[in-house]
């Protein structure tokens, strides 16, 4: 098993710098085989990735995640702590919020994972005009107290409501936001915020849907069904279009590939090494097509998180010539998170 670095969260929860990424699985990205899904899991605990994000709106994804675990714990080598870490989040239609409703929800999510308590709950919120986020979250944060929850963490909620949260007294302990070359949102206000309460960020859209590879590095712009042919390249796309369209993103990947040649890696690498080493955050979530054969990218992502992969401050510079000629996509968006909600 690799050495992955790992990072601790405010509850005591080691996960790993590079997580995977189990919307993949949601049926967004195509047909799923179940029992090959499970099966490929162990390949990722075998490299040392032993971190997984869901939802409980991804399909089939904590199902998939407990039946690992089952299995998992019946393995005579298998120590008396779990070598994984299940980080769920809970997705709900604003209404009443009291802790039956809440208490139900983690309930479900915990038969589903096969677990006797969560190891990370990560919130989200659909309307920021409807307050009973804060009910749910003191629930929660009660249920935390309770064992229920290690970690009680927050996903897509924007600076603003992260403070307003934080102040009431309720211990957050990361927000999963997108963070990219592409969308730097979070270092405008989030990033001091998180650093000032000792908050975390875990990020995703990291890799644009795998739009920043080598695979679109001098290609023509695509625009049909059939070439972005998954819920993340349609998604990511539309993020670049936004950002400065394809010419400038071309130049990017030019840029980026020339950085990579010096370091004997990826563009992958290098994108993911350019969020990693950012204030506040803690990880990366890298999409998994598990049970899908040839799209593991599991050297790709050991590579991202490897000691041995520092980016210069020449690297950087570079970078920045590109980035700094694109729009501002806090100006076009808004917050982190505000693209759910506008």
């Amino acid at each position: 098993m690799a050495q992955v670095p790992k990072v601790r969260l405010a509850g005591g929860l080691e996960i790993c710098r590079v997580l995977n990424g189990m919307w993949q699985v949601s049926g967004a990205h195509g047909p799923v085989d179940h029992p090959k899904a499970v099966q490929a899991m162990q390949a990722y605990i075998d490299a040392g990735l032993t971190t997984f994000d869901m939802a409980d709106i991804y399909g089939p994804a904590e199902e998939i995640f407990g039946r690992f675990n089952s299995q998992l714990k019946w393995k005579p080598s298998c120590d008396a702590a779990s070598p994984l870490q299940g980080l769920t989040k809970w997705v709900p239609r604003p209404g009443p919020m009291d802790r039956k409703v809440v208490e139900k929800a983690l309930q479900r999510s915990m038969a589903r994972m096969q677990v006797d308590s969560l190891d990370c709950v990560q919130f989200h919120w659909w309307d920021y005009s409807d307050n009973r986020y804060l009910h749910a979250l003191g629930h929660l944060s009660d249920l935390q107290q309770d064992g229920l929850i290690r970690e009680l963490a927050l996903t897509n909620f924007d600076t603003q409501r992260l403070e307003e949260i934080t102040n009431k007294g309720i211990r957050i302990s990361s927000n999963q936001v997108q963070y990219s070359l592409l969308d730097q949102r979070p270092a405008a206000k989030m990033e001091a915020v998180c650093l000032s309460h000792g908050i975390q960020l875990l990020t995703y859209g990291t890799l644009a849907g795998g739009l920043l590879s080598e695979r679109y590095l001098g290609k023509a712009e695509p625009t049909s069904r059939v070439e972005l042919n998954t819920a993340s390249l349609s998604k990511y796309k539309k993020v670049i279009d936004g950002w400065g369209g394809w010419g400038l993103f071309q130049e990017l990947l030019v840029v980026l590939d020339s950085v990579a040649q010096g370091h004997s890696c990826s563009i992958a690498n290098v994108a993911t090494r350019y969020i990693l080493d950012r204030p506040a955050v803690a990880g990366v979530i890298v999409g998994c097509r598990l049970g899908v054969a040839g799209a593991e990218h599991i050297k790709d992502s050991l590579h991202s998180c490897s000691p041995e992969l520092e980016l210069t401050a020449q690297d950087l510079r570079t970078i920045d010539g590109v980035l700094q000629r694109s729009c501002d996509l806090m100006s076009l968006i808004g917050d982190c998170g505000d693209e759910y909600r506008n």
